[in-house]
């Protein structure tokens, strides 16, 4: 696991890199038109970026302590992305509203990969 989690990391921060450069340049009109969708899209990209280095860092850790706890870590973080900058994401560009209840979803998903890869490394290399 801990290889996909580099790549999938890796691929997810190329996709938060380009999704940032979209917003800032293809969407302008858009936000423009919608000012109060632009701070719900930067929050989308913003994590999504900071969890997809998270992800690649996860792979470490799998790779380090592996076990349930750090793969668990990882898909957690990778599920928490989708979930969590995708539902924004949706809600900032296509305006769909209803996106919005599935941010929570991800956010917890989030929190628990984070306390996943603590808890990996504070057991080390005992059993999960």
């Amino acid at each position: 696991m801990s290889r996909a989690f580099v790549v999938a990391g890796a691929l997810l921060a190329a996709l938060a890199v380009m999704l940032g450069a979209f917003g800032s340049h293809g969407l302008s009109a858009h936000f423009e038109a919608h000012p109060d969708l632009k701070p719900t899209f930067q929050t989308a990209s913003e994590y999504h970026l900071v969890h997809a280095v998270a992800l690649v860092v996860a792979g470490g850790i799998a790779s380090r302590w592996p076990g349930r706890l750090s793969n668990w870590g990882g898909v957690l973080l990778a599920t928490g992305i989708v979930l969590f900058s995708g539902s924004l994401y949706a809600l900032s560009i296509l305006n769909v509203r209803g996106m919005g209840a599935v941010a929570p979803f991800g956010g917890a998903a989030l929190i628990l990969g984070w306390l996943c890869l603590a808890l990996a490394g504070w057991r080390g290399n005992r059993t999960p």
